[in-house]
């Protein structure tokens, strides 16, 4: 079960930085315009997944178009993608308004393209798809002994990590995350608790070696894969404090994006009283 999606983990490991190259503004009287030409993107599976990965974020909040330069929500649009037949292509919009168009692969098309479109986007509309539903009942314990249920975490943020140690792009990422939880370490509303596939004994000898600051559980594969139906890794998971699922996304990039972009965390809630100030520096 642990070898799983490895192409797409692989890729995603090695382009998880945003794009910081400046788009080409191309708007003519207000009209959103494309700024790729999309008969090359298409002809070349290398060219379109480097101006996929660099360009198009699903996970995230944005206007969704047709191929009829018609609005469309955003289920329908993940809906078309999961054909294989439409790839997602950005448009240059005015005030920086982020708008992906739908543009149906023409026959010519480089096949691995509607493969690889396929298999991503079915993945990533299954994940759509259960934002908004409740996260399933629990009792984890995590390797210190603490104890973890829908009920001693109603009211707090929760923030999972699915993953496993043989997982490369799971490992790569825990300084980011390392440095992610101890922006949010006074919160006591907040939780991050790392959903791990390994047994105690590996991810003791594991972790002594590896620093990682999420509260680690062993042992859920199961739960992961059978509960909330996820076989890709690594995983995050947000949760509100009402035990609904916010957000499930694959890269810590996603993750943090979204928690900043958001509302989710900015009510400084049961954090104490504040630290003292810092001295007035010597004259």
């Amino acid at each position: 079960m642990k070898n799983l999606l490895i192409l797409l983990l692989v890729i995603g490991l090695t382009s998880c930085k945003e794009n910081k190259t400046p788009q080409k503004t191309n708007v003519e009287n207000g009209t959103p315009k494309l700024d790729v030409d999309v008969t090359i993107l298409e002809s070349d599976f290398i060219k379109w997944w480097t101006y996929h990965e660099n360009n198009i974020l699903l996970s995230s909040e944005f206007i969704a178009i047709n191929d009829k330069s018609e609005t469309i929500s955003k289920d329908d649009f993940l809906t078309s993608l999961t054909t294989g037949d439409y790839i997602a292509v950005k448009l240059v919009a005015p005030d920086n308004v982020k708008q992906y168009q739908l543009y149906k692969l023409s026959s010519s098309a480089d096949k691995q393209i509607s493969k690889t479109v396929k298999l991503a986007s079915e993945k990533i509309y299954s994940k759509y798809r259960m934002e908004g539903t409740p996260f399933p009942d629990f009792n984890f314990t995590d390797l210190n002994g603490k104890i973890y249920t829908n009920d001693n975490t109603k009211g707090k943020t929760l923030i999972f990590k699915c993953w496993f140690i043989n997982c490369k792009p799971c490992i790569a990422e825990f300084p980011e995350l390392n440095n992610f939880a101890d922006e949010y370490s006074k919160r006591e509303d907040v939780e991050f608790i790392s959903l791990a596939l390994d047994n105690k004994v590996a991810l003791d000898k594991f972790l002594s070696k590896k620093v990682f600051k999420y509260n680690t559980v062993p042992n859920q594969e199961d739960f992961i894969e059978n509960k909330l139906s996820i076989n890709t890794y690594p995983t995050h998971i947000v949760v509100n404090e009402n035990g609904n699922i916010e957000k499930i996304v694959s890269k810590v990039t996603e993750l943090i994006s979204f928690i900043n972009n958001g509302d989710l965390l900015t009510t400084n809630k049961n954090v104490g009283s504040p630290p003292p100030p810092a001295p007035p520096a010597p004259m």
